[in-house]
């Protein structure tokens, strides 16, 4: 029999990550509280996503004394020679998802490889484990923004064999179906119920 913690802290301030996480992770882990972390937020120098996302649920474990999730996660561009990848959340330098996707399309110009991926490091940390597990989701870059849901990239990224829309047209439960963040988590709380 499993014997899940009654609380995890989710290693992130982002309010967009936290409610995502929380409609992934609730339904996969009934009777599991999933708080917000309330500590201040690390310095992700680590040069994986895998690195990153140990760092955040090590901090968010070490500050709350409670078990801990946390992601990282980001977009990869064959034209950009794999950018901004680790660096997605910080690539224009602003903070603005906004001025993220529009360096991205800057940069990408009229080129023809288009081709990109979502990654996600998906981690739980507790006294006693570390677990990881990662995920991809496949697609390409679109010339302009489209549709207004989800976060970050979403709105300038289609996903592969679906039907034309962007990751910013699908609905939450759409995306959560299909996302490297849904698909990583859901292994994460797979690996967690077969302790």
């Amino acid at each position: 029999m499993t014997v899940r913690p009654a609380r995890i802290v989710l290693g992130t301030g982002n309010a967009h990550k936290v409610a995502e996480l929380t409609a992934i992770l609730g339904p996969l882990l009934p009777g599991v509280d999933l708080l917000r972390s309330e500590g201040p937020s690390p310095v992700e120098d680590g040069d994986t996503f895998e690195a990153n996302a140990l760092i955040k649920a090590r901090a968010a474990h070490r500050i709350s004394g409670l078990p801990a999730i946390a992601d990282d996660s980001g977009v990869v561009v064959d034209g950009l020679g794999g950018e901004p990848g680790i660096h997605s959340a910080r690539y224009a330098g602003t903070g603005s998802d906004e001025d993220n996707r529009n360096l991205v399309l800057e940069r990408l110009g009229d080129s023809a490889d288009r081709s990109a991926r979502f990654v996600c490091a998906a981690v739980y940390v507790d006294d006693a484990v570390e677990i990881v597990r990662t995920a991809v989701w496949e697609g390409a870059i679109l010339s302009t923004s489209r549709g207004s849901g989800g976060f970050g990239y979403d709105p300038i990224f289609v996903p592969d064999g679906g039907d034309g829309r962007s990751a910013g047209e699908l609905t939450a439960d759409e995306k959560n179906a299909i996302s490297h963040r849904g698909l990583a988590f859901r292994a994460l709380a797979e690996s967690l119920d077969a302790r």
